[in-house]
């Protein structure tokens, strides 16, 4: 299985809202902390759809063979 754009931009935005939420807590931003938690939830999502699409395009591959 080939790695999409979906799934790098989802672990991208997972990364950055773990570090934006770290961030809030430390500095004791609940925005902020919310803000991070939203955008791992995003980046979860993003590469759970990248994952899916590379499973799709694997069992294509499967079935045209």
């Amino acid at each position: 299985m080939s790695i999409n754009k979906d799934q790098v931009k989802g672990s991208i935005k997972d990364l950055g809202g773990k570090v934006q939420a770290a961030t809030g807590k430390l500095l004791g931003d609940q925005q902020q902390q919310i803000d991070g938690l939203t955008n791992q939830v995003k980046g979860k999502a993003q590469k759970g759809l990248g994952d899916l699409k590379g499973a799709v395009s694997d069992l294509k591959e499967i079935v045209s063979e």
